[in-house]
């Protein structure tokens, strides 16, 4: 027997500011990441700036959804729509 439950509803009031504590956290790790290179070898010097990178272009993302989330709700989004 299949229990039917109903879905949370969406809830993007605190999108922001949580997408805002991601990048900061992500800024953090590049700057941390960055302060162990001094103490790497080549592979890992390696490792560690091909995954700042990659943690740059979340960042970027992360950013262009803040515009698009502060923009709904700029717009009027409601949560109960």
């Amino acid at each position: 027997m299949t229990k039917h439950t109903k879905p949370n509803p969406d809830d993007r009031s605190d999108n922001v500011e949580k997408l805002q504590s991601m990048v900061q956290n992500t800024i953090e790790n590049i700057e941390e990441a960055q302060d162990s290179i001094a103490f790497a070898n080549a592979e890992e010097r390696e490792r560690i700036e091909a995954k700042n990178l990659r943690r740059e272009e979340s960042i970027n993302a992360m950013r262009n959804e803040i515009k698009d989330e502060a923009q709904a709700r700029e717009h009027g989004y409601r949560n109960d729509q």
